[in-house]
């Protein structure tokens, strides 16, 4: 898998029920705006050094924050230095939403 994910790849993997799907959104962000993708499941990035050991090792990890940017790429670093397979969503949520996807 690709560092990267696009809206297209991640509805492909979704849908065959291929990936763990983590919205990493900070906090006052998620507040914000509550919309998620569904399947999602919220985990504070300020704290992904406690939960990353708690993931499933046997498979690709994709998440995503507001735009895709430092959040996301600093959470798949983190991840993919314990050996996790992981990506995140180009233009995060907000590609997501563009692209005419649903959201929860």
């Amino acid at each position: 898998m690709t560092t990267t994910i696009q809206p297209d790849e991640l509805d492909r993997l979704l849908k065959a029920g291929d990936i763990l799907l983590l919205d990493v959104r900070r906090r006052t962000d998620r507040d914000a705006d509550p919309a998620y993708i569904p399947g999602a499941v919220w985990h504070d990035p300020e704290g992904v050094n406690d939960w990353r050991a708690n993931l499933p090792r046997d498979r690709q990890v994709v998440v995503y924050c507001v735009r895709g940017g430092s959040v996301s790429r600093s959470v798949t670093a983190a991840l993919s230095e314990t050996g996790i397979r992981s990506g995140y969503l180009e233009g995060g949520i907000i590609a997501w939403k563009a692209s005419g996807r649903a959201t929860g």
